[in-house]
């Protein structure tokens, strides 16, 4: 078995479990350029709102994007069918422009189209300028074999972002529906999201982790869904038995999530559970304390007073930042976890950068 063969079959269980397609091409960009030995690499993808073909990697170069017809990469897409190029400068159809612009100078071409599953071509991988001699037939071949590669493994990659995306906005809308009747707006649980998975980054933890609580700290009030209005919309102090009908909220909002095998929801779960409870372990719903409360239902908590502290309601102007953070670390130990609470603070730049970006 050659050299070549064992790298492409090492790569190929990489390459078939990567998902995102920005870490994906590089990683098969990189793969092409060291197996048919050239200078450079791209990926171009077609973009059929524009109808242009653009680069998501070009080695050592500038982001590129040309009409779907145009140059030699335009003839590899438009015509369905490998193209190699021995002299680029002596074909009419290659884009002499292309060069001007990144002050490059191109000997030689392998162009491959990628098709989807359908038969539809969705790009082109290029090569550029074999660095020893000229292209072959065994590049040819290498070419086309992980053109197949990237196009099985992109239309996964972006299925996945389309479920991903779908998911997404799923759960916010379902996040949203709890705060329906509230004066809390869209844009304040999209940051109690951003803000509690900054500070779950902050923390160290795992790229998944961070992601499943910037969507699960927005549930945190779904079991509001289940509190009557009289009692959700009264305006003034709730007394007595409302406000402990009111209470039930967190554990109403588990009891929906709870049952899940997806990890998302079994955190958010946790989260609607234990977003009221405190440090010194006279919140609710059973009063624990401490660290026997999730750290997801801690950061959430520290988020989720925050911006609603800082930001404007019918019934109140927003606090100033200096006055939120008073107030919060006045609660230090008592309502919040000491340490989170600090790392909070320590990171306000970015917490206030969020604020900024996803205003009301």
């Amino acid at each position: 078995m050659s050299d070549k063969l064992k790298k492409l079959l090492s790569s190929a269980s990489i390459i078939a479990k990567e998902r995102e397609s920005e870490k994906l091409i590089p990683t098969l960009a990189d793969l092409a350029r060291e197996l048919l030995e050239v200078d450079r690499c791209s990926l171009f993808l077609y973009d059929k709102i524009k109808d242009t073909l653009y680069t998501m990697v070009a080695h050592g170069g500038v982001r590129i994007e040309v009409p779907a017809t145009a140059g030699i990469v335009g003839a590899a897409f438009v015509s369905g069918e490998p193209l190699l190029i021995p002299d680029a400068y002596a074909d009419p159809r290659f884009n002499k422009e292309v060069d001007k612009t990144t002050g490059y100078r191109t000997r030689n071409i392998l162009a491959v189209p990628l098709i989807d599953s359908k038969g539809k071509v969705m790009g082109v991988f290029q090569a550029i300028n074999k660095l020893s001699g000229a292209f072959g037939q065994e590049d040819m071949e290498m070419l086309e074999l992980l053109a197949t590669y990237a196009s099985n493994s992109l239309e996964a990659g972006m299925l996945y972002e389309r479920i991903k995306s779908a998911y997404k906005e799923t759960v916010m809308r379902l996040s949203h529906a709890a705060e329906y009747k509230d004066p809390d707006t869209y844009n304040h649980i999209v940051r109690i999201g951003l803000i509690s998975s900054l500070m779950a980054q902050k923390l160290g933890f795992e790229e998944e982790y961070c992601y499943n609580l910037q969507l699960a700290a927005p549930m945190h009030d779904i079991g509001k869904i289940g509190i009557p209005d009289a009692i959700l919309l009264k305006k003034g102090k709730l007394e007595g038995e409302e406000w402990e009908i009111m209470k039930r909220h967190t554990i109403i909002g588990y009891e929906i999530l709870k049952d899940s095998e997806n990890e998302l929801l079994q955190m958010a779960a946790r989260i609607s559970l234990e977003h009221h409870e405190k440090w010194d372990g006279t919140g609710y719903p059973y009063g624990k304390k401490g660290k026997d409360i999730c750290i997801e239902a801690r950061i959430t908590a520290i988020a989720d007073v925050f911006d609603a502290l800082t930001s404007e309601r019918p019934y109140k102007p927003a606090w100033s930042v200096e006055q939120a953070q008073d107030y919060m670390l006045n609660l230090s130990g008592k309502h919040f976890d000491p340490e989170l609470l600090k790392l909070f603070f320590d990171n306000l730049e970015e917490v206030m950068i969020i604020k900024r970006e996803y205003s009301d």
